[in-house]
């Protein structure tokens, strides 16, 4: 049952997630909560390995997930289930619908998506931000070193696009907030 429950909740992300998977982390935060799999604060920290870790954040979530579940096998369904949409949306647009996405209607829906992801990362970001660093809205509580990684995050992205004139890379942006981590929390 449990690799059925794990196959039927990753195939409904990899089905209703757009934009990529900052878009689905609701989706997978409702599909984990409900079955059980993972608590909040288990997953906000599944999602920050997932972003520091190679690979798509989605794949990398349902595999942790389906591993923890149901080991070896619950890895390989989620994984499978999640990525099985995709894959064959690919696989019918490289086949048949090369003329359909030229399409003026076609393309009007997918620049009206645009703005709906971009709303769906924006929020996503501001609620892990604002529970991790104040807690759950019906218990405020303030957590000092998450609000101090955010800060140091803050400024090192805004003071290196102001003096470097460019953009701080992701990348670099994830090296400074593990080392951040690791001298607040310790290891």
């Amino acid at each position: 049952m449990i690799y059925l429950n794990l196959f039927l909740g990753f195939l409904k992300v990899g089905c209703f997630a757009f934009g990529g998977a900052y878009g689905a982390i609701p989706l997978i935060r409702d599909a984990v909560l409900s079955y059980g799999w993972l608590s909040e604060e288990t997953l906000t920290y599944m999602i920050a390995v997932s972003e520091s870790t190679p690979g798509p954040i989605m794949v990398n979530l349902a595999t942790y997930v389906g591993s923890s579940q149901a080991g070896l096998l619950g890895a390989i369904v989620a994984t499978l289930a999640v990525v099985l949409p995709s894959f064959i949306i690919i696989l019918l647009v490289t086949a048949f619908l090369k003329s359909v996405l030229k399409n003026e209607y076609v393309q009007a829906i997918l620049r009206g998506l645009k703005p709906c992801v971009i709303g769906i990362v924006l929020a996503t970001g501001i609620y892990m931000v604002f529970e991790n660093c104040f807690g759950a809205i019906s218990a405020v509580t303030l957590n000092v070193q998450t609000i101090i990684i955010t800060a140091l995050l803050a400024v090192s992205m805004f003071g290196y696009k102001h003096f470097a004139k460019k953009k701080l890379s992701p990348i670099l942006l994830i090296v400074i907030s593990a080392i951040a981590g690791m001298a607040v929390y310790g290891t």
